[in-house]
């Protein structure tokens, strides 16, 4: 699925969008608001979704190397978060959706991509 695929299903508000747009197939996602779990998971990470709108969560998904970060919840999001996105060029999108629902579209998107 292509980011601009993503924005338009999950209804996102575009924050700042990295220099290289929605033009990569992305794969792999992971939802949490733990960072310290995030740090763990092994695998690549293109989407990290989280409600967790601080500066925290840019900085971790540049550790993982994700292109991208969605907050949930419609949460405000700090002058600190968009530097830092703007800083490591990672895409930071907000949705009015929740994380269960966030998922939902996803996961309905990956199957029928499949």
């Amino acid at each position: 699925m292509k980011g601009d695929t993503l924005i338009k299903e999950l209804d996102c508000e575009i924050l700042y969008r990295r220099k290289e747009g929605g033009t990569k197939d992305l794969r792999s996602f992971i939802a949490s608001d733990l960072m310290s779990d995030v740090l763990l998971v092994d695998n690549e990470i293109d989407i990290l979704i989280t409600s967790l709108s601080t500066a925290q969560a840019i900085r971790t998904a540049d550790i993982v190397s994700a292109i991208g970060v969605v907050i949930v919840n419609g949460k405000p999001v700090s002058a600190d978060m968009k530097a830092a996105a703007k800083e490591f060029d990672i895409t930071l999108l907000r949705t009015k959706l929740s994380t269960f629902q966030t998922c939902g579209i996803i996961h309905r998107l990956k199957e029928h991509a499949a």
